[in-house]
């Protein structure tokens, strides 16, 4: 029970002012001219204006409410070491001990995790108090204590705004004396050319080491690694090759020094896209037809594409005596495209060629020779190839995997994908695929093949018969466009086709992209797992046998997500460099932590939080040197000391009943106004 005393004037409070200030005018006059009575008359006046203000003793019964402390406990990846796991266990227990011998006091824990979810964020202890701030009252905040390493990264950049109501403690888990090594990539750049070479530039950071060169390992794409000495602070360039388009992967690796904390941060990934520069087409034409100039605006139209075309524009049949050297201003450099620099070129065409002496035996011979020293030949065919004077009667025989017949199917169809085609990245999911019968407009003319054992047909015309057939020679690879109706689709007859990303997967196929591999082993890291794939033309995939950074090993079961594409996940428990491998093919995958920037700096301290805890009255102070004493503390005084801390004692209550008793309302009261009045009547009469 709590009494106080309260006015409840029976007039206003002006009024009641004003006749106070009246009554004190007159007693103060008679008192100048020594009136009798005056005494008596202030007495009496007083207790009229006692009454009028009426004054109540009010009683209320309170409850107590207890004050709410935040334990905000650091889960991060860079708390993950066994000594700050225990010290962080063993600080939260002696803090709810602590709380609990405190009077009217409670205690909320939240902690801070890195999880897939919280990209490259770090620590965001912040947003974590400020999300359990949200609902306590002001009035019972009684302060926060943070049981962290120190490294927070989103901390207020102005300690004094940081909206804290109560004093921050933050209690350090780490030690002072900790050692660590660290890879740290100043510059690494993010696409390359490929053939090119590009230069990474990193540092050897040092903490508590002996400050010694040491021998840093540098491997690329998984390859024998090249060791360098570096000194710790040293800034290190590297010159890298970019040897392949996609991801080429470098590993950086530090070797561990005694009694280190982590091992996470030794090792530091770049990862280089390449790139290729401009694509080089040859597209040589021969017979005219309607989708002649089909190739040429699709190819022209690629910003990315350096054409050269070749064309016969007049058969040797149709000679009308005008002398060759008249034909022409120049002469037409076939030599130099077909012998100097054809290696030069990333992918031939061949669009409806029949052999012609214009390129003789020998060409044919050096492009058979290109695509099996690792060029790209695209054959787009029509009656010509079952010609006697087709491409089939030139030594490119000898790389084709489509062999005609010598027949041509003329009869309306609609190409459509075979069991391979569903599975192959060039044909897979092509637009409007879906379903047992592409929804594409109808072609007329196939030439009939039959199929050597290197090639694989994607797409099939009538009866199934062939009709876009790939297949790799040697180092290289040829694709077989077995009708030369493709124009139909660029032309959007019946609704046309995907002409044009059909030919986009196709050259990117023939120039090995490595996203359109049938044949692949590829993973990466998404959150905290490595998703691992594997793209195949079989009907399963083995399992996948994962060495992890640290020579560990796991093995990894894939299941068919869809036709063709396998999938399985690992959990990443370690930074750098995977080596994968299901016993035919081998692949590499880098990866970093969940949180790449929690566990860039893994040293302990009191540096980030200190601004902080000192604007909020509260401190910071290290586990290794004990557990400080907790203390309540009234508001307005230190809130920290030597071994101790504070937390603000509220005094907040809730009241569950009111009663008042007004004084002057009894006949005391009343007694004692009218004894006064009649004292000053009797006084006045004598």
């Amino acid at each position: 029970m709590d009494w106080s005393l309260a006015l409840e004037p029976v007039l206003p409070s002006a009024v009641i002012a004003a006749a106070a200030m009246l009554g004190c005018a007159l007693i103060a006059a008679l008192a100048a001219a020594r009136a009798r009575g005056t005494l008596l008359r202030a007495l009496s006046f007083a207790l009229l204006l006692a009454a009028l203000a009426n004054p109540v003793i009010r009683s209320e019964e309170r409850q107590p409410l207890p004050d709410i402390a935040v334990a905000v406990v650091d889960r991060s990846l860079s708390q993950g070491s066994e000594a700050r796991t225990r010290r962080t266990d063993e600080a939260l227990a002696a803090l709810n001990q602590a709380i609990g011998r405190l009077p009217n006091t409670e205690i909320r824990t939240v902690e801070v995790t890195s999880s897939a979810s919280s990209g490259d964020e770090g620590t965001r202890a912040f947003d974590v108090l400020n999300r359990a701030l949200a609902d306590i009252a002001p009035n019972r905040f009684a302060g926060a204590i943070m049981i962290t390493d120190g490294e927070v990264h989103d901390v207020p950049q102005v300690p004094s705004k940081s909206g804290i109501g109560g004093p921050l403690h933050a209690l350090i888990t780490g030690s002072k004396s900790e050692k660590d090594r660290r890879i740290v990539i100043e510059k690494a750049p993010r696409f390359g050319m490929v053939g090119q070479q590009q230069t990474i530039s990193f540092r050897l950071d040092e903490t508590n080491g002996p400050g010694q060169p040491v021998p840093v390992a540098i491997s690329a794409g998984g390859g024998a690694p090249v060791t360098v000495d570096v000194s710790p602070g040293e800034t290190i360039d590297v010159p890298v090759n970019v040897d392949h388009a996609g991801q080429n992967i470098v590993e950086i690796a530090a070797p561990p020094l005694d009694g280190e904390i982590s091992f996470q941060n030794n090792r530091a990934v770049a990862v280089i896209e390449g790139v290729r520069d401009r694509l080089r087409v040859l597209l040589v034409s021969g017979e005219p037809h309607p989708g002649e100039r089909t190739w040429r605006n699709l190819l022209k139209a690629d910003a990315s594409v350096d054409l050269v075309h070749f064309t016969i524009l007049r058969p040797p049949e149709k000679q009308d005596g005008t002398p060759t050297k008249e034909l022409a201003l120049i002469a037409f450099p076939t030599r130099e495209l077909f012998v100097d620099k054809l290696d030069q070129f990333d992918l031939v065409i061949f669009d409806r060629y029949r052999r012609q002496s214009v390129l003789p035996e020998a060409y044919m011979f050096n492009i058979a020779q290109y695509v099996r020293n690792g060029g790209a030949v695209l054959i787009a065919s029509g009656p010509d190839l079952a010609a006697d004077d087709g491409l089939y009667s030139t030594p490119l025989s000898d790389i084709m995997a489509a062999i005609p017949t010598g027949n041509v199917v003329e009869s309306p169809f609609r190409p459509e994908l075979t069991g391979q085609g569903q599975k192959h990245p060039v044909t897979k999911d092509l637009p409007d695929s879906a379903g047992s019968s592409p929804t594409w407009g109808r072609w007329f003319r196939l030439v009939d093949t039959i199929t050597t054992q290197s090639g694989e047909t994607l797409m099939s015309g009538p009866a199934g018969k062939p009709l876009l057939v790939l297949s790799r020679q040697d180092k290289g690879r040829v694709a077989q466009l077995l009708s030369d109706q493709g124009w139909l689709w660029a032309r959007g007859f019946e609704g046309g086709g995907p002409q044009t990303e059909l030919l986009r997967r196709l050259a990117h196929w023939l120039m090995e992209e490595p996203d359109l591999e049938e044949e692949a082993l590829t993973a990466k890291q998404q959150g905290n797992n490595l998703t691992i794939e594997r793209r195949t033309m079989a009907d399963s995939a083995e399992p996948v046998e994962v060495t992890l950074p640290s020579g560990k090993t796991a093995t990894v079961t894939l299941n068919q997500v869809s036709p063709g594409r396998f999938q399985g996940a690992l959990p990443v428990t370690e930074a750098g460099l995977h080596r994968l491998t299901d016993g035919e093919l081998v692949s590499v995958a880098a990866t970093g932590n969940g949180d790449a920037r929690e566990m860039g700096n893994l040293l302990a301290t009191t540096a980030v939080l200190a601004p902080v805890a000192k604007a909020t009255g509260g401190s910071t102070a290290w586990l290794e040197d004990g557990m400080p004493q907790l203390v309540k503390v009234e508001a307005a005084r230190q809130m920290a000391g030597s071994g101790w801390i504070g937390l603000r004692a509220n005094n907040s209550f809730r009241v569950l009943a009111v009663s008042d008793t007004p004084l002057f309302a009894t006949l005391l009261s009343l007694a004692a106004l009218l004894l006064a009045l009649g004292g000053m009547w009797y006084r006045e009469g004598r």
